[in-house]
Protein backbone atom coordinates (compact mmCIF):
# COMPACT_ATOMS: atom_id res chain seq x y z
CA UNK A 1 0.00 0.00 0.00
CA UNK A 2 1.18 3.62 -1.15
CA UNK A 3 2.07 5.66 2.00
CA UNK A 4 -0.38 9.30 1.24
CA UNK A 5 1.44 11.86 0.18
CA UNK A 6 1.55 15.33 0.52
CA UNK A 7 2.24 17.56 -2.39
CA UNK A 8 4.71 20.74 -1.93
CA UNK A 9 3.40 23.87 -0.77
CA UNK A 10 4.06 25.45 -4.04
CA UNK A 11 1.66 23.27 -6.01
CA UNK A 12 -1.41 25.17 -3.82
CA UNK A 13 -3.91 26.24 -7.01
CA UNK A 14 -6.75 23.50 -7.84
CA UNK A 15 -6.37 22.62 -11.75
CA UNK A 16 -8.01 24.95 -14.19
CA UNK A 17 -10.42 22.00 -15.17
CA UNK A 18 -11.61 21.58 -11.77
CA UNK A 19 -12.10 25.34 -10.83
CA UNK A 20 -13.81 25.36 -14.06
CA UNK A 21 -15.97 22.95 -13.26
CA UNK A 22 -17.24 23.99 -9.85
CA UNK A 23 -17.43 27.55 -10.67
CA UNK A 24 -20.00 26.59 -13.58
CA UNK A 25 -22.10 23.87 -12.09
CA UNK A 26 -21.79 25.41 -8.36
CA UNK A 27 -23.42 28.45 -8.13
CA UNK A 28 -26.15 30.36 -5.62
CA UNK A 29 -28.76 30.13 -8.07
CA UNK A 30 -28.13 25.93 -9.17
CA UNK A 31 -27.91 25.41 -4.91
CA UNK A 32 -31.06 27.71 -4.34
CA UNK A 33 -32.83 25.72 -7.37
CA UNK A 34 -32.37 22.36 -5.44
CA UNK A 35 -32.99 23.48 -1.99
CA UNK A 36 -36.47 25.51 -2.90
CA UNK A 37 -37.74 21.95 -4.29
CA UNK A 38 -36.57 19.70 -1.86
CA UNK A 39 -37.30 21.88 1.16
CA UNK A 40 -41.39 23.10 -0.67
CA UNK A 41 -44.18 21.98 1.38
CA UNK A 42 -45.12 19.06 -1.36
CA UNK A 43 -42.53 17.02 -0.05
CA UNK A 44 -44.17 17.28 3.76
CA UNK A 45 -40.91 17.60 5.60
CA UNK A 46 -39.45 14.63 4.16
CA UNK A 47 -40.04 12.30 7.13
CA UNK A 48 -38.63 8.93 6.71
CA UNK A 49 -40.70 6.55 5.26
CA UNK A 50 -43.53 8.88 3.80
CA UNK A 51 -44.34 10.33 0.64
CA UNK A 52 -42.34 12.99 0.86
CA UNK A 53 -39.38 10.99 1.62
CA UNK A 54 -40.16 9.19 -1.67
CA UNK A 55 -40.41 12.47 -3.86
CA UNK A 56 -36.80 13.44 -1.91
CA UNK A 57 -35.21 9.79 -3.33
CA UNK A 58 -36.97 10.20 -6.84
CA UNK A 59 -35.59 13.80 -7.31
CA UNK A 60 -31.80 12.61 -6.30
CA UNK A 61 -32.23 9.35 -8.37
CA UNK A 62 -33.31 11.40 -11.57
CA UNK A 63 -30.55 13.69 -11.09
CA UNK A 64 -27.94 10.96 -11.11
CA UNK A 65 -29.44 9.45 -13.70
CA UNK A 66 -29.16 12.38 -15.83
CA UNK A 67 -25.78 13.13 -14.79
CA UNK A 68 -24.72 9.85 -16.74
CA UNK A 69 -23.85 8.58 -13.26
CA UNK A 70 -24.34 4.36 -12.66
CA UNK A 71 -26.19 2.44 -10.28
CA UNK A 72 -24.03 1.07 -7.37
CA UNK A 73 -25.50 -2.42 -7.91
CA UNK A 74 -25.92 -2.92 -11.34
CA UNK A 75 -30.09 -4.31 -11.77
CA UNK A 76 -30.98 -2.95 -7.88
CA UNK A 77 -31.91 0.19 -9.11
CA UNK A 78 -30.46 3.93 -7.67
CA UNK A 79 -31.65 2.85 -3.83
CA UNK A 80 -30.58 0.83 -1.36
CA UNK A 81 -33.30 -0.27 1.19
CA UNK A 82 -33.03 0.62 4.90
CA UNK A 83 -35.04 -1.22 7.24
CA UNK A 84 -36.54 0.32 10.23
CA UNK A 85 -39.24 -0.18 12.86
CA UNK A 86 -41.29 2.96 13.50
CA UNK A 87 -42.64 3.63 17.10
CA UNK A 88 -45.24 6.12 17.82
CA UNK A 89 -45.51 6.40 21.64
CA UNK A 90 -49.00 7.76 23.20
CA UNK A 91 -47.14 9.48 26.81
CA UNK A 92 -49.86 10.41 29.15
CA UNK A 93 -50.55 13.79 29.74
CA UNK A 94 -48.58 13.81 33.23
CA UNK A 95 -46.43 11.10 34.87
CA UNK A 96 -46.20 10.77 38.29
CA UNK A 97 -43.08 10.47 40.65
CA UNK A 98 -43.36 8.52 44.66
CA UNK A 99 -41.51 9.23 47.90
CA UNK A 100 -42.93 7.94 50.88
CA UNK A 101 -46.19 9.87 51.08
CA UNK A 102 -44.86 13.16 48.76
CA UNK A 103 -46.04 12.97 45.09
CA UNK A 104 -44.86 15.03 42.37
CA UNK A 105 -46.74 15.27 38.50
CA UNK A 106 -44.35 15.82 35.54
CA UNK A 107 -46.30 17.16 32.34
CA UNK A 108 -45.66 15.56 29.13
CA UNK A 109 -44.02 17.87 26.66
CA UNK A 110 -43.40 20.93 29.13
CA UNK A 111 -41.76 19.19 31.60
CA UNK A 112 -40.74 15.57 30.14
CA UNK A 113 -40.82 14.11 26.56
CA UNK A 114 -41.15 10.24 27.19
CA UNK A 115 -41.22 7.41 24.51
CA UNK A 116 -41.13 3.65 24.29
CA UNK A 117 -37.44 2.38 23.16
CA UNK A 118 -38.58 -0.76 22.14
CA UNK A 119 -41.19 -1.93 18.98
CA UNK A 120 -43.76 -3.43 21.61
CA UNK A 121 -47.14 -2.34 21.96
CA UNK A 122 -46.80 -1.26 25.93
CA UNK A 123 -43.67 0.02 27.08
CA UNK A 124 -42.80 2.26 30.57
CA UNK A 125 -42.26 1.17 33.94
CA UNK A 126 -43.91 -0.31 37.41
CA UNK A 127 -42.83 1.14 40.38
CA UNK A 128 -39.11 1.31 39.36
CA UNK A 129 -36.71 3.01 41.69
CA UNK A 130 -34.93 6.17 40.57
CA UNK A 131 -30.89 6.28 40.70
CA UNK A 132 -29.00 9.25 40.08
CA UNK A 133 -25.81 7.93 37.47
CA UNK A 134 -24.02 10.97 36.75
CA UNK A 135 -22.98 11.30 32.93
CA UNK A 136 -24.00 7.21 32.76
CA UNK A 137 -20.13 6.48 30.86
CA UNK A 138 -17.93 4.13 31.58
CA UNK A 139 -14.49 4.66 29.98
CA UNK A 140 -11.75 2.31 31.07
CA UNK A 141 -8.98 4.12 29.00
CA UNK A 142 -9.85 7.32 31.61
CA UNK A 143 -10.42 4.77 34.17
CA UNK A 144 -14.27 6.16 35.02
CA UNK A 145 -17.13 4.34 35.90
CA UNK A 146 -20.42 6.01 36.31
CA UNK A 147 -21.87 2.94 37.31
CA UNK A 148 -19.19 1.56 39.83
CA UNK A 149 -20.40 -1.34 42.33
CA UNK A 150 -24.16 -0.98 41.67
CA UNK A 151 -27.00 -3.15 39.60
CA UNK A 152 -29.02 -1.06 38.00
CA UNK A 153 -31.14 -3.52 36.67
CA UNK A 154 -34.78 -2.70 36.63
CA UNK A 155 -34.20 0.75 37.61
CA UNK A 156 -34.84 3.99 35.63
CA UNK A 157 -31.38 5.81 35.53
CA UNK A 158 -31.07 9.58 35.77
CA UNK A 159 -28.84 10.94 33.88
CA UNK A 160 -26.17 14.17 32.82
CA UNK A 161 -26.24 15.55 29.37
CA UNK A 162 -22.79 15.73 27.85
CA UNK A 163 -19.76 14.48 29.32
CA UNK A 164 -17.03 15.72 31.91
CA UNK A 165 -15.52 18.70 30.84
CA UNK A 166 -13.25 20.16 33.69
CA UNK A 167 -9.84 18.67 33.16
CA UNK A 168 -8.75 18.73 30.02
CA UNK A 169 -6.64 15.05 30.14
CA UNK A 170 -10.41 13.51 30.38
CA UNK A 171 -12.80 13.35 28.03
CA UNK A 172 -10.69 16.31 25.76
CA UNK A 173 -11.81 18.64 28.51
CA UNK A 174 -14.42 21.20 27.05
CA UNK A 175 -15.02 19.17 23.27
CA UNK A 176 -17.48 16.51 23.85
CA UNK A 177 -16.85 13.13 22.84
CA UNK A 178 -19.11 10.09 21.89
CA UNK A 179 -19.77 9.46 25.54
CA UNK A 180 -21.42 12.49 25.39
CA UNK A 181 -24.20 12.02 23.17
CA UNK A 182 -27.72 10.85 23.74
CA UNK A 183 -27.78 7.39 21.88
CA UNK A 184 -24.45 6.23 23.64
CA UNK A 185 -25.95 6.62 26.94
CA UNK A 186 -29.26 5.18 25.70
CA UNK A 187 -27.16 2.32 24.29
CA UNK A 188 -25.31 1.76 27.83
CA UNK A 189 -28.31 1.97 29.85
CA UNK A 190 -30.22 -0.82 27.76
CA UNK A 191 -26.35 -3.05 28.04
CA UNK A 192 -26.64 -3.07 31.68
CA UNK A 193 -30.76 -4.02 31.89
CA UNK A 194 -31.92 -0.62 33.16
CA UNK A 195 -35.65 -0.64 32.64
CA UNK A 196 -35.53 3.28 31.28
CA UNK A 197 -33.53 6.56 31.65
CA UNK A 198 -34.80 9.93 31.81
CA UNK A 199 -31.62 12.65 30.63
CA UNK A 200 -31.49 16.08 32.06
CA UNK A 201 -31.41 18.80 29.66
CA UNK A 202 -29.82 21.97 29.68
CA UNK A 203 -29.44 24.65 26.33
CA UNK A 204 -25.72 24.88 27.26
CA UNK A 205 -25.40 20.56 27.87
CA UNK A 206 -26.87 20.16 25.08
CA UNK A 207 -26.19 23.39 22.46
CA UNK A 208 -29.59 24.05 21.50
CA UNK A 209 -33.03 24.54 23.72
CA UNK A 210 -35.68 22.19 25.35
CA UNK A 211 -37.76 22.89 22.04
CA UNK A 212 -35.34 20.84 19.90
CA UNK A 213 -36.24 17.75 22.85
CA UNK A 214 -40.06 18.42 21.87
CA UNK A 215 -40.36 18.57 18.01
CA UNK A 216 -37.21 15.92 17.64
CA UNK A 217 -38.91 13.36 20.30
CA UNK A 218 -42.28 13.92 19.50
CA UNK A 219 -43.83 11.21 16.86
CA UNK A 220 -42.84 8.51 15.49
CA UNK A 221 -39.40 7.52 16.47
CA UNK A 222 -37.12 5.19 13.78
CA UNK A 223 -34.70 2.33 14.76
CA UNK A 224 -33.06 0.02 12.42
CA UNK A 225 -35.32 -3.65 11.76
CA UNK A 226 -33.44 -5.86 14.44
CA UNK A 227 -31.65 -3.38 16.63
CA UNK A 228 -34.65 -3.40 19.92
CA UNK A 229 -32.60 -4.98 22.05
CA UNK A 230 -30.12 -1.60 22.26
CA UNK A 231 -33.28 0.35 23.88
CA UNK A 232 -35.18 0.46 26.49
CA UNK A 233 -38.55 0.24 27.70
CA UNK A 234 -38.52 3.92 28.63
CA UNK A 235 -36.42 6.57 26.93
CA UNK A 236 -36.85 10.05 27.61
CA UNK A 237 -35.72 13.47 28.52
CA UNK A 238 -36.43 15.88 31.24
CA UNK A 239 -36.07 20.20 31.12
CA UNK A 240 -33.78 21.25 34.32
CA UNK A 241 -36.41 23.03 35.86
CA UNK A 242 -38.55 19.20 36.26
CA UNK A 243 -35.11 17.38 37.03
CA UNK A 244 -34.74 19.80 40.22
CA UNK A 245 -37.99 19.43 41.56
CA UNK A 246 -37.48 15.63 40.88
CA UNK A 247 -34.55 15.23 42.74
CA UNK A 248 -35.99 17.61 45.43
CA UNK A 249 -39.06 15.48 45.90
CA UNK A 250 -36.17 12.95 48.06
CA UNK A 251 -34.90 15.47 49.31
CA UNK A 252 -31.61 15.99 46.77
CA UNK A 253 -30.52 19.15 45.18
CA UNK A 254 -29.59 18.64 41.42
CA UNK A 255 -26.42 20.79 41.99
CA UNK A 256 -24.90 19.06 44.28
CA UNK A 257 -25.99 15.88 42.91
CA UNK A 258 -24.56 17.15 39.60
CA UNK A 259 -21.01 18.63 41.10
CA UNK A 260 -20.35 14.68 42.53
CA UNK A 261 -20.50 13.54 39.39
CA UNK A 262 -17.66 15.69 38.10
CA UNK A 263 -14.69 12.81 39.71
CA UNK A 264 -13.42 9.59 39.33
CA UNK A 265 -14.84 9.07 43.04
CA UNK A 266 -19.10 9.02 42.31
CA UNK A 267 -20.83 6.54 42.66
CA UNK A 268 -24.75 6.16 42.06
CA UNK A 269 -27.30 8.04 44.02
CA UNK A 270 -30.47 6.22 45.13
CA UNK A 271 -32.86 9.04 44.67
CA UNK A 272 -35.70 7.43 46.91
CA UNK A 273 -38.34 8.06 43.91
CA UNK A 274 -40.01 5.57 42.02
CA UNK A 275 -42.19 5.95 39.04
CA UNK A 276 -44.86 4.17 37.25
CA UNK A 277 -45.90 5.12 33.59
CA UNK A 278 -47.49 3.03 31.16
CA UNK A 279 -46.84 3.76 27.33
CA UNK A 280 -49.00 2.30 24.38
CA UNK A 281 -47.11 2.43 21.32
CA UNK A 282 -47.62 1.53 17.96
CA UNK A 283 -44.87 -0.13 16.25
CA UNK A 284 -44.99 -0.63 12.41
CA UNK A 285 -42.65 -1.61 9.77
CA UNK A 286 -41.13 1.13 7.82
CA UNK A 287 -38.34 1.36 5.20
CA UNK A 288 -36.14 4.74 3.40
CA UNK A 289 -33.56 4.40 1.17
CA UNK A 290 -30.17 5.28 0.64
CA UNK A 291 -29.84 6.83 -2.67
CA UNK A 292 -26.17 5.78 -4.22
CA UNK A 293 -24.92 6.28 -7.76
CA UNK A 294 -20.70 5.93 -8.73
CA UNK A 295 -18.64 7.79 -11.16
CA UNK A 296 -16.08 5.10 -12.10
CA UNK A 297 -12.37 6.15 -11.39
CA UNK A 298 -10.02 6.27 -14.51
CA UNK A 299 -7.39 4.21 -12.78
CA UNK A 300 -7.47 0.67 -13.49
CA UNK A 301 -6.05 -0.17 -9.70
CA UNK A 302 -7.17 3.00 -8.03
CA UNK A 303 -10.64 2.76 -9.14
CA UNK A 304 -11.15 0.21 -6.91
CA UNK A 305 -11.03 2.56 -3.78
CA UNK A 306 -14.15 4.98 -3.91
CA UNK A 307 -14.31 8.18 -1.99
CA UNK A 308 -17.75 9.20 -0.75
CA UNK A 309 -19.58 12.64 -1.23
CA UNK A 310 -22.91 12.17 1.42
CA UNK A 311 -25.36 14.25 2.47
CA UNK A 312 -28.97 13.20 4.23
CA UNK A 313 -31.95 13.96 2.31
CA UNK A 314 -34.30 13.45 5.10
CA UNK A 315 -35.98 15.54 7.56
CA UNK A 316 -38.88 15.67 10.39
CA UNK A 317 -41.61 15.28 8.19
CA UNK A 318 -44.81 16.88 9.70
CA UNK A 319 -46.78 17.10 13.45
CA UNK A 320 -50.42 17.52 13.96
CA UNK A 321 -52.25 20.60 12.57
CA UNK A 322 -53.91 22.68 15.59
CA UNK A 323 -55.54 25.08 13.54
CA UNK A 324 -55.40 26.82 9.81
CA UNK A 325 -52.44 29.26 10.65
CA UNK A 326 -50.48 26.53 12.57
CA UNK A 327 -47.38 25.51 10.05
CA UNK A 328 -46.91 21.77 10.78
CA UNK A 329 -44.33 21.32 8.69
CA UNK A 330 -40.24 20.40 9.21
CA UNK A 331 -38.83 21.97 5.65
CA UNK A 332 -35.87 21.32 6.34
CA UNK A 333 -34.45 24.09 4.40
CA UNK A 334 -30.88 23.95 5.67
CA UNK A 335 -30.95 20.83 7.57
CA UNK A 336 -30.75 19.18 4.84
CA UNK A 337 -32.13 20.11 1.82
CA UNK A 338 -29.15 22.34 1.38
CA UNK A 339 -26.48 19.41 1.72
CA UNK A 340 -28.34 17.44 -0.69
CA UNK A 341 -27.90 20.54 -3.10
CA UNK A 342 -24.22 20.90 -2.60
CA UNK A 343 -23.93 17.01 -2.84
CA UNK A 344 -25.40 17.25 -6.61
CA UNK A 345 -23.93 20.26 -7.53
CA UNK A 346 -20.46 18.32 -6.88
CA UNK A 347 -21.66 15.52 -8.89
CA UNK A 348 -22.36 17.98 -11.41
CA UNK A 349 -19.27 19.62 -11.65
CA UNK A 350 -17.02 16.24 -11.28
CA UNK A 351 -19.03 14.36 -14.01
CA UNK A 352 -18.73 17.60 -16.81
CA UNK A 353 -15.05 17.33 -16.57
CA UNK A 354 -13.51 15.98 -19.64
CA UNK A 355 -12.09 12.79 -19.72
CA UNK A 356 -8.34 13.49 -19.47
CA UNK A 357 -9.35 15.08 -15.99
CA UNK A 358 -11.70 12.27 -14.60
CA UNK A 359 -10.55 11.45 -11.14
CA UNK A 360 -8.43 7.96 -10.75
CA UNK A 361 -10.45 6.37 -7.86
CA UNK A 362 -14.62 6.08 -8.10
CA UNK A 363 -16.57 9.16 -6.64
CA UNK A 364 -19.37 7.06 -4.58
CA UNK A 365 -22.22 9.71 -3.95
CA UNK A 366 -24.70 8.80 -1.09
CA UNK A 367 -27.66 10.46 -0.19
CA UNK A 368 -28.58 8.82 2.92
CA UNK A 369 -31.82 8.42 4.87
CA UNK A 370 -33.40 8.59 8.36
CA UNK A 371 -30.56 10.78 9.86
CA UNK A 372 -32.04 12.75 12.04
CA UNK A 373 -33.26 9.54 13.74
CA UNK A 374 -30.00 8.77 14.86
CA UNK A 375 -27.96 8.72 11.70
CA UNK A 376 -30.02 5.11 10.43
CA UNK A 377 -28.97 5.63 6.84
CA UNK A 378 -25.43 6.13 7.02
CA UNK A 379 -25.36 3.23 9.44
CA UNK A 380 -26.96 1.22 7.56
CA UNK A 381 -24.94 1.67 4.77
CA UNK A 382 -21.64 1.80 7.12
CA UNK A 383 -22.99 -2.02 7.81
CA UNK A 384 -23.85 -2.91 4.22
CA UNK A 385 -21.13 -1.21 2.49
CA UNK A 386 -21.65 -2.29 -1.76
CA UNK A 387 -17.64 -2.64 -1.48
CA UNK A 388 -15.81 -3.40 1.62
CA UNK A 389 -15.17 -0.59 4.20
CA UNK A 390 -11.29 -1.33 3.42
CA UNK A 391 -11.64 0.15 -0.19
CA UNK A 392 -13.68 3.15 1.32
CA UNK A 393 -10.80 5.80 0.56
CA UNK A 394 -12.80 8.84 2.62
CA UNK A 395 -15.57 10.71 3.32
CA UNK A 396 -16.51 14.07 2.14
CA UNK A 397 -19.92 14.82 4.25
CA UNK A 398 -22.38 18.01 4.11
CA UNK A 399 -25.10 18.76 6.59
CA UNK A 400 -25.83 22.02 6.40
CA UNK A 401 -24.19 24.95 4.71
CA UNK A 402 -23.62 28.97 5.11
CA UNK A 403 -26.63 31.26 4.96
CA UNK A 404 -24.77 34.28 6.09
CA UNK A 405 -22.45 35.30 3.55
CA UNK A 406 -18.15 34.74 2.76
CA UNK A 407 -16.44 33.99 6.00
CA UNK A 408 -12.13 34.42 6.31
CA UNK A 409 -12.19 31.10 8.31
CA UNK A 410 -13.04 27.40 7.34
CA UNK A 411 -14.38 25.63 10.05
CA UNK A 412 -14.01 21.53 9.94
CA UNK A 413 -15.56 19.63 12.23
CA UNK A 414 -13.03 16.72 13.65
CA UNK A 415 -9.86 18.86 12.99
CA UNK A 416 -6.73 16.89 14.42
CA UNK A 417 -8.10 13.52 13.59
CA UNK A 418 -7.13 12.36 10.36
CA UNK A 419 -4.33 13.58 7.17
CA UNK A 420 -6.90 14.97 5.69
CA UNK A 421 -6.59 18.10 7.49
CA UNK A 422 -3.79 18.93 4.42
CA UNK A 423 -6.15 18.94 1.64
CA UNK A 424 -8.66 21.14 3.27
CA UNK A 425 -5.75 23.33 4.51
CA UNK A 426 -4.32 23.49 1.03
CA UNK A 427 -7.19 24.32 -0.80
CA UNK A 428 -8.52 27.07 1.92
CA UNK A 429 -4.72 28.73 1.61
CA UNK A 430 -5.39 29.24 -2.16
CA UNK A 431 -8.94 30.69 -1.17
CA UNK A 432 -7.05 32.89 1.19
CA UNK A 433 -9.09 31.27 4.19
CA UNK A 434 -7.70 30.23 7.74
CA UNK A 435 -8.53 26.55 8.33
CA UNK A 436 -10.23 26.28 12.45
CA UNK A 437 -11.17 23.47 14.50
CA UNK A 438 -14.96 23.51 15.35
CA UNK A 439 -15.95 26.95 17.25
CA UNK A 440 -18.57 24.94 19.50
CA UNK A 441 -16.83 21.90 20.81
CA UNK A 442 -18.94 21.47 23.44
CA UNK A 443 -22.06 20.50 20.73
CA UNK A 444 -20.33 17.08 19.81
CA UNK A 445 -21.24 18.05 16.14
CA UNK A 446 -18.74 15.14 15.18
CA UNK A 447 -20.96 12.77 16.67
CA UNK A 448 -24.01 14.05 15.35
CA UNK A 449 -23.32 13.93 11.49
CA UNK A 450 -23.20 10.84 9.02
CA UNK A 451 -19.68 10.92 8.55
CA UNK A 452 -19.51 9.46 12.32
CA UNK A 453 -21.34 6.08 10.81
CA UNK A 454 -18.55 5.74 8.67
CA UNK A 455 -15.42 6.43 10.78
CA UNK A 456 -16.66 3.63 13.50
CA UNK A 457 -15.77 1.25 10.24
CA UNK A 458 -12.48 3.17 10.03
CA UNK A 459 -13.53 5.82 6.97
CA UNK A 460 -11.69 9.08 8.14
CA UNK A 461 -13.53 11.91 6.65
CA UNK A 462 -13.82 16.11 5.89
CA UNK A 463 -17.07 17.95 7.68
CA UNK A 464 -17.53 21.65 7.88
CA UNK A 465 -19.64 24.38 9.71
CA UNK A 466 -20.39 27.20 8.64
CA UNK A 467 -17.68 29.85 9.11
CA UNK A 468 -18.18 32.41 11.83
CA UNK A 469 -16.13 35.46 10.86
CA UNK A 470 -18.20 36.92 8.10
CA UNK A 471 -16.21 39.34 6.07
CA UNK A 472 -17.72 43.23 6.38
CA UNK A 473 -19.44 42.18 9.50
CA UNK A 474 -18.31 43.07 13.00
CA UNK A 475 -16.59 40.33 14.97
CA UNK A 476 -18.81 38.08 16.79
CA UNK A 477 -21.87 39.12 14.53
CA UNK A 478 -21.46 35.29 12.70
CA UNK A 479 -20.93 33.77 16.14
CA UNK A 480 -24.62 35.41 17.33
CA UNK A 481 -26.00 34.96 14.19
CA UNK A 482 -25.62 31.23 14.72
CA UNK A 483 -26.92 30.94 18.39
CA UNK A 484 -29.78 32.84 16.92
CA UNK A 485 -30.33 30.03 14.37
CA UNK A 486 -30.15 27.36 16.78
CA UNK A 487 -32.16 28.69 19.37
CA UNK A 488 -35.22 29.78 16.90
CA UNK A 489 -34.62 27.52 13.43
CA UNK A 490 -32.84 24.57 13.99
CA UNK A 491 -35.46 21.32 13.87
CA UNK A 492 -38.33 23.68 13.94
CA UNK A 493 -40.97 24.95 11.38
CA UNK A 494 -39.44 27.84 10.43
CA UNK A 495 -35.89 25.98 8.84
CA UNK A 496 -37.41 26.98 5.52
CA UNK A 497 -36.23 28.02 2.08
CA UNK A 498 -35.60 32.30 1.99
CA UNK A 499 -34.85 33.86 -1.20
CA UNK A 500 -32.79 36.02 0.46
CA UNK A 501 -30.09 33.80 1.76
CA UNK A 502 -26.49 35.26 1.14
CA UNK A 503 -25.14 31.57 -0.30
CA UNK A 504 -22.18 33.55 -1.48
CA UNK A 505 -19.93 31.53 1.46
CA UNK A 506 -22.05 28.81 0.89
CA UNK A 507 -20.54 28.27 -2.60
CA UNK A 508 -16.87 28.97 -1.51
CA UNK A 509 -17.65 26.45 1.15
CA UNK A 510 -18.92 23.95 -1.96
CA UNK A 511 -16.11 24.72 -3.99
CA UNK A 512 -13.45 23.71 -1.65
CA UNK A 513 -14.87 20.30 -1.20
CA UNK A 514 -15.21 19.28 -4.72
CA UNK A 515 -12.19 20.15 -5.03
CA UNK A 516 -10.96 18.30 -1.89
CA UNK A 517 -12.83 15.13 -3.26
CA UNK A 518 -10.79 15.41 -6.43
CA UNK A 519 -7.64 15.60 -4.27
CA UNK A 520 -8.71 12.58 -2.35
CA UNK A 521 -9.48 10.95 -5.82
CA UNK A 522 -6.30 11.08 -7.23
CA UNK A 523 -3.47 11.07 -4.92
CA UNK A 524 -1.19 8.56 -4.15
CA UNK A 525 -2.10 6.19 -1.02
CA UNK A 526 -4.81 6.31 0.91
CA UNK A 527 -5.70 8.54 3.98
CA UNK A 528 -5.41 7.58 7.26
CA UNK A 529 -6.44 9.25 11.13
CA UNK A 530 -3.88 10.14 13.51
CA UNK A 531 -1.72 7.80 15.67
CA UNK A 532 -3.88 6.97 18.55
CA UNK A 533 -7.11 8.11 16.96
CA UNK A 534 -10.32 6.54 18.20
CA UNK A 535 -10.93 5.33 14.91
CA UNK A 536 -7.47 4.14 13.73
CA UNK A 537 -7.86 0.52 14.88
CA UNK A 538 -11.02 -0.14 12.59
CA UNK A 539 -8.99 1.48 9.83
CA UNK A 540 -6.00 -0.48 9.58
CA UNK A 541 -8.56 -3.66 10.49
CA UNK A 542 -10.49 -2.41 7.53
CA UNK A 543 -7.15 -2.13 5.58
CA UNK A 544 -6.04 -5.76 6.76
CA UNK A 545 -9.08 -7.15 5.08
CA UNK A 546 -8.95 -6.55 2.23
Amino acid sequence: MLVWHEPAAALQEPLAEWRQAAEHWITAETLKADVRFLAHDLLEGRGPGTRGDLLAQQYIATQFELLGLKPVQPGAGWVQPVPMVGVTTRAPEFTEFRAGDKTLQLKHHDDTVLTCGQPVAEGGVKDAELVFAGYGIQAPEFNWDDFRDTDVRGKVLVIMNNDPAGDPELFAGSTRLYYGRWDYKFEKGAELGAAGMLIIHSTPSAGYPFQVIQSSWTGEQMQLRGRGDSHMPMEGWLSEDAARRLVALGGKDLDTLRASAETREFRPVPLGITMSVTLPALAEERETGNVLALLPGSDPELAKEWVIVCAHHDHLGMEPKRDENHDNIFNGAVDNASGSGVLLGIARAITSLPESQRPKRSIFFAAVGAEEQGLLGSEYLALNPPTPAGYLAGIVNIDGINILGPTEDVVVIGKGKSDLDGIVQRIATWQKRTVVPDQFPDHGYYYRSDQFSLAKVGVPGVYLHSGVHVIGKPDGWGREKLREWTDTIYHQTSDEFDEHWDLSGAVLDAHLLCHVTLEIANRPGIPAWVPGDEFETARKAAISSR
